[in-house]
């Protein structure tokens, strides 16, 4: 073999294949059985509510390109390193300070809805209920909007509360 492969090969990689001997003790305890094969059968269901919910993210991250695309470069907190202006969406510069011209974003620019992949990483976030106050505060503060929450209430209800239970549900039948 290793005349085919060549001297650049190394047999240590195969050692993580050891990770997989405790799967060996299934087959002598019952209830380990029991429970891999409740795993097993809920695979097929969970793969379709895993795509139902990556539909839900997409759905949600398109709506939210349309809506709040280029707006989170401007929804700054009053420190010295944030955009300032007399506009709406900038804040005010007290004297002595220094008001810069660009600003990445909350959490260094990755929270927000620019393009696509940024917008479903957001949407994620909101969704595991993670920070998703802090978003929606920062649309608020960037776009002056108050309307904000008919964007992320049904995004809350439906992506975390509705999904959340589908999987529930799937595990526990």
């Amino acid at each position: 073999i290793l005349t085919t492969v060549g001297s650049q090969f190394d047999l240590r990689t195969l050692r993580a294949v050891r990770v997989l001997r405790p799967l060996k003790l299934v087959s002598g305890i019952p209830s380990l059985q029991v429970v891999l094969k409740s795993i097993m059968k809920a695979m097929v269901p969970l793969l379709q509510i895993g795509l139902l919910l990556f539909f839900a993210i997409v759905m949600f991250a398109i709506i939210g390109v349309e809506l709040l695309c280029c707006l989170f470069m401007y929804a700054g907190e009053k420190a010295v390193d944030y955009p300032c202006g007399l506009d709406q969406p900038a804040r005010m510069c007290p004297n002595g300070t220094v008001c810069r011209e660009y600003w990445k974003g909350p959490n260094f620019g990755i929270t927000n809805f620019d393009n696509i992949l940024f917008a479903i990483l957001t949407v994620f976030q909101c969704i595991t209920m993670e920070g998703w106050t802090d978003v929606l505060y920062h649309t608020s503060d960037s776009s002056g909007n108050t309307w904000n929450w008919l964007y992320f209430i049904p995004l809350i209800i439906i992506g975390s509360f509705f999904m959340l239970n589908l999987v529930l549900g799937v595990l526990s039948g």
